[in-house]
Parts: C-alpha cells; sequence; structure tokens
C-alpha cells in the first residue's frame, strides 16, 4: 500500500480527493521512487496527531528528524506582515515555550518565521503548503535549511509541487491537529491564521490569544477571538502556565 499510494500522490500532485478516489476504485498503478523520505497513512511510524483529522493525510513526505511528532508541541501561529511589536512578543512567548514544547508553525515569513527561530535550540516542526523540496519564501532559505538538518519539515504534497495558495488553508489543519495548543500571536479578521484557529476549534484544541494592541490593525482577529471565548495571554506567567 505504501508505493501504491506514493504513486498516486506524484500522479494527483498530493491531491487529497484524488488520492482518495484512486485507492477507493483501486486505480492502475505502477512502482515509484522518491529522493525524499516519507511515511504513509497506516504506517507504524505514522504521526499519530493527525488521525484524529477528518481528512487525515494519505501521505507524508519530511526533512529531518519524524520523532519530533512524538514530542508534546504547540502550535504558533501569526501575521505574515507582522508588527514590531508582535514580532518582539513572538520571540519572548517562543522562548519560554520552546522549554516544555516542540514548537509547530507553518514556515511562512512574519510570526511563523520568527517562532521557528526563537525554537531552533530546543526543537521546532515546519509545515509547508508546497513539494517537501520547494523553499517558499524565499527569504526563509537558510531558515528552511537549519530545520531540515536539525528539526523536521514536513508537507504533504510530493516533490516539485508549487505554493498554490489553495494549499495553504489545507495544510492548516496539520498545523493546528500537532500542536496540543494554538497560540495566536497576532491576527487580522480575515487571514490564515484565523482558518487554523477554526480548525484547532474542530479538534478540540485549547487557544490562546495574546492581549489585543489598540495601535496595531494585526492584532483586530485577536480581539475577536478573546471576544469569542479564546483564552488571552496578558504577560510571561499566563505563558508559563500552558
Amino acid at each position: 500500500m505504501r508505493e501504491q499510494i506514493l504513486c498516486y500522490a506524484l500522479r494527483y500532485h498530493g491531491d487529497w480527493s484524488k488520492i482518495a478516489k484512486a485507492i477507493a476504485s483501486d486505480e492502475e498503478w505502477r512502482a515509484c521512487t522518491c529522493a525524499y523520505d516519507y511515511v504513509t497513512l497506516g504506517e507504524a511510524h505514522y504521526p499519530s496527531a493527525f488521525l484524529s483529522l477528518r481528512f487525515p493525510p494519505w501521505i507524508v513526505f519530511y526533512r529531518g528528524s519524524l520523532q519530533l511528532c512524538a514530542r508534546a508541541a504547540v502550535s504558533v501561529i501569526g501575521a505574515r506582515r507582522a508588527s514590531h511589536e508582535g514580532l518582539r512578543a513572538c520571540a519572548r512567548v517562543t522562548s519560554i515555550l520552546a522549554q516544555r514544547y516542540v514548537i509547530v508553525s507553518g514556515l511562512a515569513k512574519g510570526i511563523d518565521a520568527c517562532a521557528h527561530r526563537c525554537a531552533l535550540p530546543q526543537g521546532t516542526i515546519g509545515v509547508i503548503g508546497c513539494g517537501i523540496d520547494v523553499v517558499y519564501p524565499k527569504e526563509n532559505a537558510a531558515l528552511y535549511a537549519a530545520m531540515a538538518a536539525d528539526h523536521l519539515i514536513l508537507s504533504e504534497y510530493p516533490p516539485g509541487t508549487p505554493p498554490l495558495a489553495a494549499h495553504f488553508p489545507w495544510r492548516n489543519r496539520l498545523i493546528a491537529a500537532l500542536g496540543s495548543s494554538l497560540i495566536v500571536i497576532e491576527a487580522t479578521p480575515r487571514s490564515g491564521t484565523m482558518h487554523t484557529v477554526s480548525e484547532a476549534l474542530s479538534l478540540s484544541r485549547p487557544i490562546y490569544c495574546l492581549a489585543r494592541s489598540f495601535l496595531e490593525t494585526t492584532y483586530t482577529g485577536n480581539g475577536l477571538l478573546i471576544q469569542q471565548g479564546a483564552s488571552i495571554l496578558t504577560g510571561e506567567d499566563d505563558v508559563k502556565e500552558i
């Protein structure tokens, strides 16, 4: 089954629905090879966090140590166009959390990149919306290399798959699943961050938000989430209690 799923993933560029149909109909396939490590649904070392998803990935390509998925983790997310205040807060919050948890994020620019960098001395997982060999955005090339060597990068998209816009909302479910809770540093009401929040809520993950700044529009989503019941982080003591 492992090679069969790989064949379908390569054929359909990681499209979950098309792979599902191919498996259901036992579509013709032939043995394929992949230059990168991968694990398929049903294998013993498949990340158990993904089994709680309504649509667990059929295949996960990875670089680095898959064993990081077995450690306690929290997901840290936020705006790509992060404010200076948001980046400072992210650095402090992540540094505290990384003492006890693997830090999960999406390897995007802004808050994601900040969270990963601050967790490099401990452990971090990046979930990307393109092929496992595709560095996106390019400005994160050095960070990508460091994580591929000593941490973990995951993707359900086979090598060479471009970073299409539709991939990122879909990959957000994986970010939500890997963390036992979700930390929102800063977000606008209409953003990928808010989509990840929805995914986390569907998995009954606790949501934590930094207190809203009246000076930054990138925090308006935080205020909305707090109004809707997210736990508010007002200082380091709150972070240490997560």
